[in-house]
């Protein structure tokens, strides 16, 4: 069986997903995407890309809770690279301590993304790690509770997200 579901529609596109997750009593994350993958990345449009993602998260995970999964089993991830421009991207990195109001997990996956390429002028997907590392340092910053993590680089990810925690400490301890 399923340890976690991860689903990138926010559990939308199968009108049995919310039943059958509580059934399991299994964690789950809902990602937020805009519109179809076959044509998500054509013309993303938001009016204000943070709030516009919290609220459609923040609908998802009522969704949820309404259908007997228990807060402490739901995790958010703001679905960088789905359905957003590099701009829309680079809005959501800074301001991913809105999405902790939902009350939930929050999960960020940067590992060698397109945006990361963009970010880093890197076109190979495999050397994209000194941008993926840094996206990762970026959402410890802002206090996320959870990264998807690319397996291959777990050491030197794991590394570069203990920084801003052990620099914290230093500074709470000389207070």
């Amino acid at each position: 069986g399923a340890a976690i579901i991860n689903d990138v529609s926010a559990l939308q596109h199968d009108p049995d997903s919310l039943r059958i997750v509580a059934e399991l009593k299994v964690p789950v994350v809902l990602m937020h995407a805009q519109g179809d993958p076959r044509t998500m990345q054509l013309n993303p449009h938001y009016d204000d890309v943070a709030l516009d993602v919290y609220d459609q998260l923040e609908e998802r995970v009522l969704a949820c809770v309404q259908a007997g999964i228990p807060r402490s089993h739901i995790a958010v991830d703001p679905g960088i690279g789905f359905g957003k421009t590099f701009r829309h991207n680079l809005e959501l990195l800074s301001q991913l301590t809105l999405f902790h109001g939902l009350g939930v997990a929050v999960l960020v996956g940067l590992s060698r993304k397109g945006f990361v390429g963009a970010l880093t002028g890197e076109k190979d997907a495999g050397k994209r790690v000194h941008g993926s590392v840094g996206g990762a340092v970026q959402a410890a910053l802002n206090k996320v509770t959870a990264m998807m993590l690319d397996t291959h680089l777990q050491t030197c990810m794991m590394t570069a997200v203990r920084g801003p925690d052990m620099a914290e400490r230093e500074r709470m301890l000389a207070e």
